[in-house]
């Protein structure tokens, strides 16, 4: 297997472009937040699964999320953002509802952190999903900001892997041996679906479609168009408001 150059464009295929001969179908996430209830069994999942560090499980004070964010040792984020409305006299005159997101690495086709990792410690799996390999990354921290979703991170000394760049790999050992990501089968709700990405892109397509029908307001995906930036992301989102 090749693992590629680093180049400012990227594969319309990146696992083929990687050097995998006869790849299966490229897989990701699509989340729909519209069925999201918060509960975090996804966050707790990953962590078990993952033997991922404890990253202070702090409430924040501004909202019922304890995590803050993505990061070394946060690999899916539930994001509560609240949303207040003014009504009129006659009703109560302030309410607030919530919107509830769990976030996740995007495994762009086109990734900004293997482009930029000197090591190869970051490539594109045969499934077209992005890992890091902890051996040879040398902690460099490129890849940290050339990530445009702030992804990323570095774990602090003290901890496992201390210095070295952590994030999602999508369960990699866990696609390998035929299961689906922990977070996905851990949801209640599969707010969090796993498959191929065609097929997601079509049900995310529909279920939008289904949800602009039935008049809810701000309906969009994110994430979804391989004609994006980064060339389609391997995790996207269906929102009910701006990003």
């Amino acid at each position: 297997m090749s693992l590629g150059g680093n180049r400012l464009f990227g594969p319309l295929d990146p696992a083929a472009d990687a050097g995998y001969e006869a790849p299966p179908p490229r897989v990701g996430f699509f989340t729909d937040t519209s069925i999201c209830i918060g509960c975090k069994a996804c966050e707790v999942a990953c962590k078990e699964w993952n033997a991922i560090p404890d990253d202070g499980m702090q409430m924040l004070g501004s909202s019922y999320d304890n995590t803050g964010a993505l990061g070394a040792s946060t690999w899916r984020h539930v994001a509560f953002i609240e949303k207040p409305s003014i009504r009129s006299a006659a009703q109560q005159p302030f309410q607030s509802s919530w919107l509830m997101m769990s976030d996740v690495c995007k495994h762009c086709q086109n990734a900004g952190c293997v482009e930029s990792c000197p090591t190869g410690a970051l490539y594109y799996t045969e499934f077209g999903t992005v890992v890091v390999q902890q051996d040879i990354c040398n902690g460099c921290g490129y890849c940290v900001t050339a990530c445009p979703y702030g992804v990323i991170e570095r774990r602090s000394p003290g901890q496992p892997g201390g210095g070295g760049a952590f994030k999602c790999t999508l369960c990699y050992d866990r696609m390998r041996g035929e299961q689906q990501p922990a977070c996905a089968q851990a949801c209640p709700t599969d707010s969090i679906q796993f498959g191929p990405l065609d097929e997601l892109r079509e049900r995310a397509a529909g279920r939008a479609d289904d949800l602009i029908a039935a008049g809810v307001p701000g309906v969009q995906l994110y994430g979804a168009d391989p004609d994006s930036g980064v060339g389609g992301n391997g995790a996207f989102f269906l929102l009910l408001d701006d990003p």
